[in-house]
């Protein structure tokens, strides 16, 4: 099917809250539409959703507006709260609902929100599925709801958070133990502030936390993993063994290491696939990243007999990926890290749990372990525009072509939208950092012109 999507982005519905998409109209149309759609031929059982958010403060708003639509459609809807986005997943097929929403905005600020869907397998939807989605939410349903008597009800699940957190605990070597280990997490005033510290203790941590206070609007705000100079801080005034930083709906997770040094994806990314082939725990040697993930990564994993695989931005599609290629590692440099063997989304208290592993393992300070690779130089640059595509005017093509043909094969440029923000996001690599200076800034220039 031609993708026609308006509303789905690369990660769900996203925008600012109450406004033009993020309303209440969008979000009960589409508790509607989705109801209607993944509600089987079956009526010797009740249907049901299972729908869980952040700690944002139109989440109440969004959460209420999509419940209308399913329990309008004649679906039950089992909510759970605050809850990260892979733990909807999990439960989604734990409880063998029909969907599982999240409604989130993963790491933007407080004041967008989104909704993602995943399917009864714990997978996100497709993008043809999301197209059917989007038809049927622009055609009229009405003829198609519950009658009176067949409208869905509606339920709390008061145990998410404890089958949740027995299940990361699950992904951690049952040999192991962090007894001994100080470990500051940095929730990012999000999803995960109640799961994420409560897991690392009962594994035996000494926990420090920051961003564990949610108050509806300090969502990412100076926190997390897209700010992660406070827990830098805090590592450092603790004198902690290691940092772990979330974003708002815990799917992804970046590292501080005991010197106070930021860890990304890529570095992650790589320990987690040598880790494993050394204890024979992957079924074959492609390990899936994106256009975005460094060069350094691919040379790594070449040198040791792992194959990098690389895919558009965002993390749906390195999912797509290792289940067309049967690999059970994948990320993104952002700190995404999909490990199918425990989850079918990215989940960053399960990445950061391999990561502890090692360290426990080898008996090795963060610095030691988490240090796989020397990145290429490499830098991201966004640009905001006002509407016009500048990605398709002759003068941005042009600088383009001039970037690459400097840039040779020893080097990248990487130029796209992004699918959260009206963002251009521009990407250089190469070995000269120099080069990779002047050819951004070549290409940031012609933007800037085309749309003044």
């Amino acid at each position: 099917m031609k993708d026609k999507r308006s509303l789905f982005g690369t990660d769900g519905i996203r925008g600012t809250a109450n406004s033009y998409p993020m309303t209440i109209e969008i979000a009960q149309k589409l508790g509607q539409a989705a109801g209607l759609l993944f509600m089987s031929k079956e009526i010797s059982r009740r249907h049901q959703v299972l729908i869980g958010k952040d700690t944002r403060l139109s989440g109440y708003m969004i959460e209420s507006a999509l419940v209308a639509g399913f329990l309008s459609a004649g679906m039950d809807v089992v909510l759970v709260g605050p809850m990260p986005t892979p733990a909807i997943a999990m439960l989604t097929r734990s409880l063998r609902a029909d969907l599982g929403v999240m409604i989130s905005a993963s790491h933007n600020p407080f004041g967008d929100n989104g909704i993602k869907i995943f399917a009864r397998d714990g997978f996100k939807l497709s993008d043809a599925t999301e197209c059917q989605i989007e038809s049927m939410m622009n055609s009229d349903l009405s003829a198609q709801l519950a009658s009176s008597k067949n409208i869905g009800r509606a339920v709390r699940l008061d145990d998410a958070v404890g089958r949740y957190i027995e299940h990361v605990k699950a992904s951690f070597p049952r040999r192991l133990r962090l007894n001994g280990l100080k470990i500051v997490v940095d929730c990012a005033n999000g999803a995960a502030y109640r799961v994420a510290p409560k897991a690392l203790w009962e594994l035996g941590a000494e926990v420090i936390t920051i961003g564990c206070q949610p108050d509806g609007l300090n969502i990412n705000l100076d926190c997390g993993s897209t700010c992660p100079e406070k827990l830098i801080k805090a590592v450092l005034e603790n004198q902690a063994d290691i940092g772990i930083a979330l974003d708002g709906d815990a799917d992804r997770m970046l590292i501080v290491d005991e010197t106070g040094h930021l860890i990304d994806g890529d570095q992650i990314l790589a320990l987690i696939a040598s880790s494993w082939a050394e204890n024979g725990l992957l079924p074959n040697p492609n390990i899936i990243a994106t256009v975005m993930s460094n060069i350094g990564l691919e040379r790594f994993l070449q040198k040791n007999g792992l194959a990098l695989v690389r895919t558009q931005v965002g993390d749906r599609y390195v999912v797509e990926r290792m289940r067309e290629l049967g690999s059970n590692v994948g990320g993104e440099q952002s700190g995404h890290m999909i490990l199918s063997d425990f989850s079918t989304t990215g989940d960053g208290i399960i990445a950061a749990l391999q990561v502890l592993a090692v360290l426990v393992d080898k008996q090795e300070k963060a610095s030691q372990v988490c240090k796989m690779f020397k990145p290429f130089p490499q830098e991201l640059r966004n640009i905001r525009f006002n509407g016009i595509d500048p990605l398709n005017t002759p003068e941005v093509k042009e600088a383009t072509r001039l970037a690459e043909e400097k840039l040779g094969k020893d080097g990248r440029i990487l130029l796209r939208k992004s699918g959260t923000e009206p963002l251009i996001r521009i990407m250089a690599e190469a070995e000269d950092e120099a080069l990779v200076q002047e050819v951004l800034g070549s290409i940031c220039e012609a933007i800037h012109q085309v749309q003044n």
